[in-house]
């Protein structure tokens, strides 16, 4: 109970923390003129977006950066990495790095010589698989996390070599899933916030008491970050806030050994890459036929007349729904 408070707690603070200097935030960033590109081949409506702050993520990315590392200084100046590294220092790690990947390719999208396209696709992936091969690493050798929880199973399963692939394809398929998520006001964050709150609990219900604050504490700062993203939108998270949240949320699932219901409390970001995949390969095969409208999936509904905020709404009602699945699974 008392974890569960402290928890709760901390998600207040970084979501006052947020709110708070959100403003000035976005002042800088209509300053800078740090705008949304929109491209010719999303639907229409989304033109009135033109223009509208980007490199959001940052919103939330530092006040978590920041309560963290305040609420574990003991740890810090006394050198005890054993619990801080275990809980915090890689979660906090990704998302920075990740963090740092997205505003390059934001960056190069608003003012690059790729100007509203970003960064080369490949070259985003590759970055994506060196930082993934990093942690993924830190996760089996310096971590020694359990790497597989079967549910109805309270022993971990030792995958052997096939840990480190497996991680890796989880935290940049996850991370590119967000990314895909990211389309329309509020959406992703409110998506993330959900599934984030998912394994807080999960972690806090193994006793991962630390990974359970962080994750509760990113809920948060996102809630903080929502408002300001809600429709109408006054900024956008970019690729510098989906990229990472995709990341540190592989992470929390393989921290906490119950990766295998990822698909299910993160069921909307999966469903919107294959929505992605099945168009592509469909595409393809028929000689340009389509399968959906346009994907990703939330850009077909759309199309199919759906308003922005039916979207996000009837989206985030699954996501709760399965994010509630996922928990009782894990419990089993």
């Amino acid at each position: 109970m008392k974890e569960n408070s402290l928890a709760i707690a901390f998600s207040m603070l970084s979501f006052m923390m947020t709110v708070i200097w959100g403003g000035p935030l976005l002042r800088v960033l209509r300053y800078f003129r740090i705008g949304k590109l929109i491209r010719v081949e999303g639907p229409d409506r989304h033109f009135t977006k033109m223009g509208t702050p980007t490199m959001g993520g940052v919103m939330f990315i530092l006040p978590v950066v920041l309560i963290t590392m305040m609420l574990n200084a003991v740890s810090l100046l006394g050198g005890n990495f054993d619990i801080l590294g275990k809980t915090v220092l890689l979660p906090l790690l990704v998302m920075l790095g990740f963090g740092l990947l997205g505003a390059i390719d934001d960056w190069e999208g608003i003012r690059g010589p790729r100007r509203g396209l970003g960064m080369p696709a490949l070259t985003k992936f590759i970055l994506q698989i060196f930082l993934a091969i990093g942690a993924a690493y830190a996760l089996k050798y310096v971590l020694k996390v359990p790497e597989l929880y079967w549910p109805g199973f309270w022993v971990p399963f030792d995958l052997g070599n096939w840990y480190i692939p497996i991680a890796v394809f989880i935290i940049v398929g996850m991370s590119n899933a967000v990314n895909f998520t990211d389309g329309l006001d509020g959406l992703a964050g409110l998506i993330a916030a959900t599934s984030f709150a998912a394994y807080g609990a999960i972690a806090i219900y193994q006793e991962e008491v630390f990974l359970g604050r962080f994750c509760f504490t990113l809920v948060g700062s996102l809630f903080g970050f929502l408002w300001f993203n809600v429709h109408p939108a006054q900024l956008f998270m970019g690729d510098t806030g989906s990229l990472s949240l995709g990341a540190v949320l592989a992470v929390a699932a393989l921290m906490t050994g119950q990766w295998l219901v990822l698909p299910l409390i993160a069921i909307i970001p999966v469903s919107e890459t294959l929505s992605v995949i099945i168009q592509i390969i469909y595409f393809k095969a028929t000689r340009g036929r389509r399968f959906f409208k346009m994907a990703p999936l939330h850009h077909h509904f759309e199309l199919e007349g759906w308003s922005e905020t039916q979207i996000v709404q009837r989206f985030w009602l699954v996501s709760l729904l399965f994010g509630m699945l996922g928990i009782a699974v894990t419990l089993v």
